[in-house]
């Protein structure tokens, strides 16, 4: 039986087709002007990827994140951190901790074996530790996002960006900058000043082995570097694109509602 999942958060749209306990497909593309766009766009790209030809020949849909409200096609709307948790659980059967970076947002989750969410807090009311803040101090900056990940981790002398504040942490940017700052340094202390916030909410839930990143700044190297400086825990890395994790759980779920017996719970990096 072949279901899907689909994530529609701030900034991006993500799409999962499950067939049997596997993914099938999915895919990934920036948000556009309305969630119901997106959502239609990012579900006939993982649909064409899997040859189908539209939503009808799914048998159950769930949809997630921030415009899961707004997807006329989904059968069923479940919460961003109940579909977390499972997306990341079933990729990595050991996680317990799980630390979301969204666009708008930064939610840490304690899992208990089945994926289930016990704990959870959420940073929604700053953009300090999200997506948005990464976008803005690439623009103070004049470089790719890409230079968090790789550029960062070559810094020996990380800069010090003390404001938890994102309009004061970008005018501590500047401020380093004009003051003849390297970039790769600076670049190693907003990571570590977001690290420094994750760390923070980790320790509102309780830190318990093993941890994981989900999210587009998962992909951010120096940032998950950073973090297991400040949890003294290795992070570990999921066996695929950990943005998509909140729309491969939402798939899950819709597979378990239509009575999947096939859902796998040891890791799936086949994809």
């Amino acid at each position: 039986m072949i279901v899907g999942g689909c994530d529609i958060g701030s900034t991006t749209g993500k799409a999962v087709i499950f067939k049997d306990g596997e993914i099938v497909s999915y895919a990934v593309i920036p948000a556009t002007t309305g969630p119901e766009i997106t959502a239609n766009t990012i579900m006939e790209k993982a649909l064409s990827k899997a040859g189908l030809s539209s939503v009808n020949d799914l048998e159950y849909i769930v949809s997630t994140g921030y415009g899961r409200l707004k997807i006329a096609f989904a059968n069923e709307n479940i919460s961003e951190v109940t579909c977390h948790g499972r997306g990341a659980q079933w990729l990595l059967p050991t996680v317990r901790t799980v630390v979301d970076i969204g666009g708008q947002d930064c939610k840490v989750m304690a899992l208990n074996d089945k994926g289930k969410v016990l704990e959870f807090v959420m940073n929604d009311r700053c953009a300090a530790g999200t997506g948005r803040f990464f976008e803005m101090m690439t623009r103070a900056l004049g470089c790719g996002l890409e230079s968090f990940s790789t550029l960062a981790l070559e810094s020996d002398n990380c800069a010090t960006i003390s404001s938890q504040c994102t309009v004061f942490a970008e005018s501590e940017v500047i401020t380093l900058v004009n003051e003849g700052g390297k970039l790769k340094d600076i670049l190693a202390g907003l990571n570590l000043s977001i690290a420094n916030r994750l760390n923070s909410l980790v320790k509102k839930v309780g830190l318990v082995e093993d941890v994981v990143l989900t999210g587009g700044c998962a992909k951010n190297i120096g940032l998950a570097k950073s973090l297991e400086n400040r949890l003294k825990v290795s992070v570990k890395k999921l066996p695929v694109d950990p943005q998509i994790a909140g729309a491969l759980g939402a798939a899950i779920i819709a597979a378990e509602k239509v009575g999947d017996s096939l859902i796998k719970e040891e890791s799936h990096a086949a994809y």
